[in-house]
């Protein structure tokens, strides 16, 4: 006899994020609440709930996926960045340039008018 899932099977059909945070000890999932959707995944970086995140995973249980979103949320924390005018700590603008792959908030030199 299998035991009961902990998770109601109709909250299933969604998709769930986890973070993947280096930790002193080492990397580890952070333990979320099962109310974590997109918006909570962007706002508690910004707001420093995450000092290094390595990695972001989504999955949907009831759709049977699962995948690597790190690019697509380093790409959304990109933009509320520049948009929102705010300073970045040390391990979040390294999660976001690992994952695009390129500096991030670097003014480029204009050329000179002469």
């Amino acid at each position: 006899m299998s035991s009961p899932s902990v998770i109601p099977n109709d909250r299933l059909d969604r998709d769930f994020y986890i973070v993947l945070e280096d930790f002193s000890s080492g990397a580890a999932f952070r333990e979320t609440d099962e109310g974590i959707d997109y918006t909570t995944l962007i706002a508690d970086p910004l707001r420093g709930e995450y000092a290094r995140i390595l990695r972001v995973v989504a999955f949907n249980p009831a759709e049977g996926w699962s995948r690597d979103a790190s690019e697509d949320i380093a790409r959304e924390l990109e933009r509320r960045v520049a948009s929102e005018v705010r300073e970045l700590s040390d391990g979040l603008q390294d999660f976001i340039e690992d994952h695009l792959g390129r500096k991030i908030g670097v003014q480029l030199p204009l050329p000179l008018q002469i």
